[in-house]
């Protein structure tokens, strides 16, 4: 069956949002096409609420309503159910970062636990996910990965780490529910990455439950690749694995030139994008051991994995292969693959207004350093708002 989706149809786009939500994302993303703008704004909102000043209703109604789901698992289960209607799935991300602390740690848990009850048995929550620094001290993670020697406290703390992760995963395989173990910087992701195969080896014996992410902006990521669902293989259990672009190429690059070490980061966009579509191509050749998901906003690498379901003669809901977009973005992309009959899913972030921000932050300045990214989204608004327009005349 021909693969049939037109990521320039703006009104299966947009065909959840009513005109004055369309025109809230108007005023939003025209905001935020100005990279000047961006960074004084959130310089300032931060400044702003770290002073105690009543934001939150102001930034609750604007920017946490375009890219968040609620402050809380109820509060995201309208944005679930509206996903629902048309036939995408949503994972509930609890977006709280910067806490550090044990009962920080223990709470999170707590919140990751009760997602992934949430997701059990619900169609509209096909995966949770969460970071692994949500449940254990960076500085931990950075010291081990480094084979820098931990005191007998540290080395508690980092497997009482580890036992959380061990915790989570476990609740996940008993209640059949697929989690994402997000990536983060490298100077912390070998260590997560051992974390996650061991994981796998113990909760990925049926099919996949856990997934972990894969960060094609980092050059060593295809080997890293290859290399796991190598030993996926050797030691007989299924792989999981979430294809992203990254998000830490800034911070990255100022910690290498920093520590005076190389750059981890692929040289340019395209070489990126090269080993993207690598990255699909190898988990496609090994499709009998692997399910992964590609999280991407990249209509060219959408359009070829699309087409290559096609030319293996792969169901498109075939439970292995996923294709995911942030809640608030890319819903051309969204909208148009699940309309033809794909499995889509949207993060979706929550959690309380204050905590949110840095994320929110973080998302506005990866839009704005995405090469036309906002202008594309801007520009997708503007031609529904004309569509509507000229449909009413």
């Amino acid at each position: 069956m021909p693969t049939k989706f037109d990521f320039a149809d703006t009104a299966t786009a947009f065909e959840g949002l009513s005109d004055a939500e369309l025109q809230k994302a108007y005023w939003l993303f025209g905001m935020m096409n100005k990279p000047w703008l961006v960074n004084i704004g959130t310089t300032w909102l931060s400044r702003m609420l770290n002073w105690g000043l009543p934001l939150d209703w102001t930034v609750k109604a604007t920017i946490f309503a375009q890219f968040c789901g609620g402050e809380d698992i109820n509060e995201c289960e309208k944005v679930v159910q509206k996903l629902g209607q048309y036939h995408i799935g949503s994972i509930l991300d609890y977006s709280v970062e910067g806490e550090d602390t044990e009962e920080a740690f223990d709470a999170c848990l707590a919140e990751l636990k009760r997602v992934v009850l949430k997701a059990a048995g619900n169609k509209d929550i096909p995966f949770a996910v969460f970071k692994v620094t949500g449940l254990v001290d960076s500085s931990l993670l950075t010291k081990a990965q480094a084979g820098q020697p931990l005191t007998v406290s540290e080395q508690t703390l980092l497997e009482r780490g580890l036992g959380r992760t061990n915790e989570l995963c476990k609740l996940a395989h008993d209640n059949k529910v697929r989690i994402f173990i997000d990536a983060e910087e490298s100077w912390i992701q070998d260590q997560i990455d051992s974390w996650a195969l061991q994981m796998m080896q113990l909760y990925n014996q049926d099919f996949a439950i856990v997934y972990n992410t894969y960060q094609m902006y980092r050059h060593a990521s295809i080997l890293n690749l290859k290399q796991h669902i190598s030993q996926a293989k050797q030691q007989g259990y299924y792989f999981g694995a979430k294809i992203v672009r990254g998000a830490y190429m800034e911070t990255e690059r100022r910690k290498a030139s920093e520590g005076g070490y190389p750059d981890p980061i692929q040289p340019n966009k395209e070489a990126t994008d090269r080993d993207y579509d690598k990255a699909l191509m190898l988990c496609l050749d090994n499709i009998h051991l692997v399910s992964f998901c590609a999280g991407t906003h990249n209509e060219a690498s959408t359009k070829l994995l699309a087409l290559e379901l096609d030319n293996r003669g792969l169901n498109y809901s075939d439970g292995r292969v996923w294709f995911s977009q942030l809640l608030g973005m890319s819903d051309n992309i969204s909208h148009s693959l699940a309309k033809a009959g794909y499995n889509v899913v949207k993060y979706v972030p929550y959690g309380p207004v204050r905590s949110v921000v840095p994320y929110l932050s973080r998302r506005a300045k990866e839009n704005t350093a995405i090469a036309g990214q906002t202008s594309r989204e801007f520009g997708l608004i503007v031609t529904e708002l004309r569509r509507r327009r000229q449909a009413k005349h």
